[in-house]
């Protein structure tokens, strides 16, 4: 299929240049620095700063402004004192699959590090989303996301003691939490509600994560239910805007 001005699905139209044809000059670099950046694997280091500005006959600071963005973008990655070319991003389903399910189908190897795991009565707030009494007792578990042992994420999972009472005892928390739910609980999960927005991350956030504060993430609220439309756990996850994408299959529903 041929598309318009070489344009390939998926890029930026017309690769972002206005009608008029005047672009500022560090997205000029950006695309140059882009260039590069094909012609070069996984990991490889990208040239310095100064080497770039020279190269491109422009200041650091316009070639700074240019690579800031490809960092956001999750086409660079810090590494050491320097900039390397970053892998391509973790697509993550939006389905009722666990994140492990989800990075191993990527050929990449899941991890989760326990921050904490306590035990508190549920807030009203809480209570009303969950389906429970407000005092009920509640787990709170927080967890960062691991792929290859990078710190992708930060995940924080309420569950109804009730529901999981020897969670404290019995879970591996660097395992799966659903595998955990269904294979020893028994719980079969039967649907969620989601929500997906773009936030940025806290300073403690940014801290156990790994990242900047102003880094783009994805935050992403779930409810989950067992078949019975019983609440089974409330998630709170944030995924680093620069690591992850997520994609879903759409039906037609009756069209």
């Amino acid at each position: 299929m041929d598309y318009p001005n070489d344009q390939a699905p998926g890029a930026p139209v017309r690769d972002g240049i206005p009608e008029h044809g005047r672009i500022p000059k560090y997205y000029a670099v950006k695309a140059q620095i882009a260039a590069l950046l094909s012609e070069l694997n996984e990991g490889e280091p990208l040239p310095v700063e100064r080497e770039l500005a020279l190269r491109y006959e422009v200041a650091r600071e316009t070639v700074r402004q240019a690579l800031r963005e490809l960092l956001l973008e999750g086409r660079l990655r810090r590494h050491g004192r320097g900039t390397v070319v970053a892998g391509p991003k973790l697509a993550q389903p939006l389905s009722l699959a666990s994140y492990t399910e989800g990075v191993r189908r990527q050929g990449r190897r899941p991890g989760r590090a326990l921050i904490g795991l306590e035990r508190f009565p549920c807030p009203p707030a809480l209570a009303a989303e969950i389906g429970l009494e407000h005092g009920e007792p509640v787990w709170h578990m927080e967890r960062v996301l691991l792929a290859d042992d990078e710190r992708v994420g930060l995940e924080s999972t309420y569950v109804p003691v009730a529901r999981v009472p020897r969670l404290d005892v019995e879970f591996d928390p660097d395992s799966s939490f659903y595998s955990y739910v269904h294979d020893r609980v028994g719980i079969e999960f039967g649907s969620a509600d989601e929500r997906i927005e773009t936030v940025l991350a806290t300073p403690r956030e940014a801290l156990l994560i790994g990242t900047p504060p102003a880094l783009p993430m994805l935050l992403i609220h779930r409810i989950s239910y067992d078949t019975g439309r019983r609440a089974v756990e409330r998630v709170r996850t944030l995924y680093r805007g620069d690591r992850f994408s997520f994609t879903a299959r759409l039906g037609s529903d009756g069209w």
